[in-house]
């Protein structure tokens, strides 16, 4: 599996790291399952300030290439511009990123049905179904109580999947720290 000594360090390496990030997310994931309505405002300061920070990016990019270049400009103003709304009102930047969470549950809904009957005679088919089912209950729920449900879904849901890539990844820390063993 591994070629030499280089490799077995780099996985040692990535073992150690892949648990210290591991924990992290996990203690992140867990914030987000007790405290959903705080994970759901950081999470749109985060993006928030993820588009700020590329459009003075995108800014610059155009400064440097092509001043006269209009559309380069029009697009750093717009993510300077939504980013700071993001970052100044998050309430609506909340309900909108619920808002097309419920819409992508809806689609993975449709599409779980969709690929569940088409395999149908196979092995397994059903599971598909029960995804399908799981994802169009959880759409039903963003959408029943949007724009207030997003509040706290937004970032209950975020912190499950955080936990659960802290899970993984410590599984994977462990595994990789196991390799000298062998």
């Amino acid at each position: 599996m591994w070629n030499g000594t280089d490799d077995l360090d780099l996985a040692k390496k990535f073992g150690k790291s892949a648990t210290t990030a591991g924990i992290i997310f996990l203690i992140l994931g867990l914030l987000g399952i007790f405290f959903p309505g705080i994970m759901s405002v950081a999470t749109v300061f985060f993006i928030g300030w993820i588009m700020v920070l590329a459009g003075l990016m995108a800014g610059y990019f155009t400064y440097l290439t092509d001043r006269r270049e209009w559309l380069g400009w029009l697009k750093a103003f717009m993510l300077v511009m939504v980013g700071l709304l993001l970052v100044l009102y998050p309430m609506p930047g909340i309900a909108a990123i619920g808002l097309l969470l419920a819409v992508y549950l809806l689609m993975d809904a449709f599409g779980s049905a969709a690929i569940g009957f088409s395999v149908k005679p196979m092995k397994g088919w059903w599971l598909w179904l029960v995804n399908a089912l799981l994802s169009l209950v959880l759409a039903t729920i963003f959408i029943v109580g949007w724009p207030m449900s997003s509040l706290w879904l937004v970032g209950l849901f975020i912190g499950i999947s955080l936990f659960f890539d802290g899970i993984v990844l410590i599984a994977m820390g462990k595994s990789f720290k196991d390799l000298d063993k062998e």
